[in-house]
């Protein structure tokens, strides 16, 4: 097995779900997840189909109540290819004999195969080979190559082809009480005897959906329309040890896209314009080849393996097509349905690889959230707050899309969920446009869309901080943090909670970013932007105060997750271990004992912590002396190992960022963290959640571990930073990056050797700077730097 492919021998029915998230293809507008093609949605398998940004709204009863939820539409499944032996029933893994069973994910192009073997009456063998592609060429097309071989004798085979409109979202087990049924409007065609068609659109978000799909192959077409398919048959006379191949080739569009006027219209004509199979592989290798060269990590071992396997999906969600979209990151990818397909703030873990090798895409996506600016100021108004608050999820046009309730499966229980009051969603904002905007050197973007965007949230937080006179400080009340494990004090009536520490120390990150911004920024723009937003000296006079005086609560000389965490009743941590084995969801074990994580010092995931992820010691040591608090050394690790040992993990960025701090605090016990991270989604360590959709902010957070972790690369005022992290585990690495205007810059560390290469151009000189001492380089130039340990 060579580190571009990733592949799974022998049939099991129990690990279906979790091959089918992990061998998905996209392209950045749509992806397919990786289900055979002969099998249809049941409590094995889970074909689905997803647009980027195609959402739709249904309002369900549940527990007593109307809810109303907006989820990503699983689209009309182009996938359907069965066959069988003539009047016999229909071959599967699951109702036929499996000899031997084979799947490939080939990442280097993209391409999906299979290879099962049927045992049949008379010591006849079937084997079925196929290959699929989502192009990432042309976005709007897929394709699948099947292959049949009979040996031992000659086989008469039935194949069936569909367009299946059939299809609702019923991925995820815990939403099945909610109404999943988006399409309507199903109608089907023939535009010629080898090409049908399929057209429907969503109900309440009436996006209109056009697919179509010609099938070639050396036998006769029959078409038929049965609701809601369109179905093409042929027959096939298989002569022992002679194969015959069909080929499927579909288009997709939807009335979301440019430059179309009817989406059926549109796809008829591009599938009727496609190339057959062979030319259509080319070109789609082409793409992916010139993506590999952008984006490529050099990492040995199994770590480099997982980590491509990581960047492929990356890549298949968020390509360079994704950039014409008006899309945010799913967490979940375009991989499955879990979180309904919603936008949290992954884009804190994504936007930073992206950043560095597709600035354009992370350009995008900033845009969707200054599209939706208007709807966060509505958001803040209707609390009575001045600025822009993000939801803390989001869709289609920006409301808050979290749930007000939840299921708890270990107890059945519906529950009240107050996620919605984690408004720290702003700060990572305001957090990627600037990270965006240091990468990039963008600064029409900073001055203009950014600029607005850093304004409103602050905004937002100097209007949500009131003053303690018996503190002396600012506080920001009744919100929940990133360890969502917490959402009310124990006995309390109302739910938040005050002063979490994470959302009070990057409010007055947000405040005073954008204050230096405001007085950088050219004196038209400012005057523009002042006058539009009828911003006074009495409010950033405001803005200064709060950010130097919001409140940072401290309990046994270390930073307290929130005021009065350490108030809070101690865990049986080795108990509940004892007891239940996996406690990463202990949220969900304490509620169906009758108890509640409210009341003790346990958290989901890190939260605190998070500091450390955003921040390099030296600007997170600023951050804390502009608020009045010395942060040395000592107080971090306290808190460090104080809530290493408080934490369940119970989300898989949870140890992504437990081992980016470590890292940066150069400890050994980082790689345990880091490989763990590496392990989520390939060995499901969260018990199930991955066949509902694989993590994205998990596998790019650790593409960006090497990235920016453990080279300590920064990009800050005008310069690449690098303060190098030795770990034993991974002395060897290098990897190419875009950096204001320069394509192509190369870092490579081995064994204490930093090499970096400006590749020629005619863009200045790089600043490099390192702890000890500083170099320019020329494009052109190659520096070769040793690095202490």
């Amino acid at each position: 097995m060579t580190v571009w492919t990733w592949q799974y021998e022998g049939y099991e029915p129990a690990e279906e779900r979790l091959r089918e998230s992990l061998c998905t293809l996209g392209n950045g507008y749509f992806a397919t997840r990786g289900a055979l093609s002969e099998c249809a949605a049941d409590d094995v398998h889970y074909p689905g189909t997803y647009v980027a940004g195609c959402y739709n709204r249904l309002t369900s009863h549940v527990a007593s109540r109307r809810v109303e939820n907006e989820d990503m539409v699983n689209l009309p499944n182009w996938l359907p290819l069965r066959f069988r032996l003539a009047g016999q029933q229909w071959l599967t893994p699951d109702t036929g004999s499996v000899l031997a069973h084979r799947q490939v994910l080939h990442l280097s192009s993209g391409v999906l195969e299979r290879r099962t073997r049927y045992g049949l009456d008379g010591g006849r063998t079937l084997t079925v080979r196929q290959q699929r592609l989502v192009h990432m060429g042309d976005p709007h097309l897929a394709a699948l190559r099947t292959e049949f071989t009979a040996e031992g004798g000659a086989v008469e085979l039935e194949v069936e082809a569909a367009l299946d409109g059939g299809v609702t979202n019923g991925g995820v087990a815990r939403y099945r009480n909610l109404d999943g049924h988006h399409l309507t409007h199903v109608h089907t065609g023939t535009h010629a005897p080898d090409t049908v068609w399929l057209r429907c659109r969503t109900r309440t978000s009436d996006i209109r959906i056009g697919l179509a799909g010609r099938l070639t192959a050396d036998a006769p077409v029959v078409t038929e329309h049965p609701f809601p398919r369109a179905v093409q048959s042929l027959r096939l006379d298989l002569a022992p040890d002679r194969t015959v191949t069909v080929d499927k080739t579909v288009a997709l569009h939807t009335s979301r896209d440019p430059a179309i006027s009817d989406p059926l219209q549109a796809a008829i004509d591009r599938v009727r314009q496609a190339p057959g199979f062979d030319a259509l592989l080319a070109g789609h290798r082409t793409a992916w080849r010139l993506l590999w060269r952008r984006a490529d990590l050099e990492i040995p071992g199994e770590a480099g393996r997982v980590l491509r396997l990581h960047l492929f999906h990356v890549l298949q969600t968020l390509s360079p097509h994704t950039a014409d979209l008006d899309v945010g990151v799913p967490a979940r990818g375009l991989t499955g349905e879990a979180y309904r397909g919603h936008v949290f703030w992954d884009e804190l873990f994504v936007l930073p690889y992206l950043n560095l090798h597709f600035p354009e895409v992370s350009r995008a996506l900033l845009h969707y959230r200054h599209r939706r600016l208007d709807r966060a100021r509505a958001a803040a108004r209707s609390i009575g707050r001045r600025g822009a608050l993000y939801p803390w999820q989001s869709g289609s046009d920006g409301r808050e899309e979290s749930q007000l309730v939840h299921l708890n499966p270990r107890s059945g229980r519906w529950l009240p969920d107050h996620s919605r009051l984690q408004r720290h969603v702003g700060s990572a904002v305001a957090y990627n446009v600037w990270q965006y905007c240091e990468a990039s050197g963008d600064a029409e973007f900073l001055h203009t869309k950014g600029a607005e965007m850093l304004l409103q949230i602050a905004r937002f937080w100097a209007d949500s901080a009131d003053y303690d006179e018996t503190l002396g400080r600012h506080r920001i009340r009744g919100v929940v943090g990133p360890d969502e494990y917490h959402d009310a004090y124990p006995g309390a009536k109302e739910p938040g909670l005050d002063d979490n520490a994470y959302t009070n120390v990057t409010a007055a990150w947000v405040l005073t970013r954008t204050l230096e911004l405001l007085r950088a920024l050219p004196e038209p723009r400012r005057l523009e932007l002042v006058e539009r937003t009828e911003l006074d000296v009495g409010e950033l006079e405001r803005w200064e105060e709060v950010s130097r005086t919001l409140h940072v609560p401290f309990h046994d000389d270390v930073i307290s997750q929130f005021q009065g965490y350490g108030d809070l009743a101690e865990l049986d941590w080795d108990g509940y271990r004892k007891r239940y084995g996996d406690i990463r969801r202990l949220d969900r074990i304490l509620e169906a004992e009758g108890d509640t994580v409210n009341r003790y010092r346990a958290s989901k995931q890190a939260d605190v912590l998070m500091l450390g992820y955003l921040f390099a010691p030296a600007e997170l040591h600023g951050v804390f002396r502009r608020l009045g608090h010395r942060l040395d050394e000592d107080t971090w690790r306290r808190t460090v190992d104080y809530y290493l040992a408080r934490t369940s993990h119970g989300s898989t960025l949870s140890g992504l960022v437990h081992g980016w701090v470590l890292a940066r605090t150069r400890r050994a016990e980082a790689w345990a963290f880091c490989h763990e991270t590496l392990r989520s989604d390939i060995a499901d360590v969260q018990g199930g959640t991955t066949g509902e959709g694989i993590h994205l902010g998990a596998m790019a957070g650790t593409l960006d571990l090497v990235q920016r972790g453990l080279t300590g690369l920064e990009t800050r005022h005008g310069a690449l930073w690098l303060d190098p992290v030795p770990l034993p585990q991974l002395t060897s690495y290098g990897f190419a990056i875009r950096y204001q205007g320069h394509w192509g810059v190369r870092l490579r560390l081995e064994h204490g050797l930093l090499e970096i290469t400006v590749p020629p151009s005619d863009r200045s000189p790089i600043d490099i700077r390192l702890p000890d001492r500083a170099v320019c380089l020329q494009p052109g130039e190659t520096g070769r730097l040793v690095v202490g340990e």
